[in-house]
């Protein structure tokens, strides 16, 4: 491998929310894979998801993992007044942290405006540069603004109507 050196964040529930809610399609991750590891090393690629136990995620899991990504799962919590949580933005953050110093571009896929602030400490603490792919009308645009380049998931990274 040559290039840049990259690791891969993936908030798996933003972007499946994101891109069901704007175009009624499934993220294409081997297409992603393919676009966003070209020439470049991947030091780590991690997508974070909230594990619910069934059969056709661990399926999905396991495509993951197939494709290069290390799977960390989180346990979905049911609340007693029916709003659930499954939140991995505190564990994206530390792992950009703890990767940030040891590779060139820190590759985020998510449109969650909370992670404005830590693209912009990356950056400043350890000059690393940023890509963030996200559905455009469904990204905050504080996240667009604080990446060294946004990437607007469209049609050739998502998977065809079933």
């Amino acid at each position: 491998m040559s290039g840049e050196k990259v690791a891969i964040l993936v908030d798996v529930q933003n972007v499946y929310y994101t891109t069901r809610q704007a175009f009624g399609r499934h993220f294409d991750y081997n297409a992603f894979w393919a676009r966003a590891t070209a020439e470049r090393e991947v030091v780590a690629a991690i997508a974070y998801a909230v594990n619910r136990g069934d059969e056709k995620q661990r399926q999905f899991q396991n495509i993951l993992r197939g494709i290069g990504f290390e799977v960390k799962l989180k346990p979905y919590i049911q609340r007693r007044d029916g709003s659930a949580k499954g939140d991995w933005d505190v564990g994206i953050a530390l792992d950009a942290i703890e990767l940030a110093e040891r590779v060139d571009r820190l590759i985020l896929v998510s449109g969650d405006g909370d992670f404005d602030l830590l693209l912009q400490r990356i950056r400043q603490r350890f000059d690393t540069a940023s890509e963030v792919y996200g559905v455009a009308k469904l990204t905050a645009e504080s996240l667009v603004r604080s990446a060294s380049r946004f990437i607007a998931i469209e049609d050739a990274l998502l998977l065809p109507r079933p």
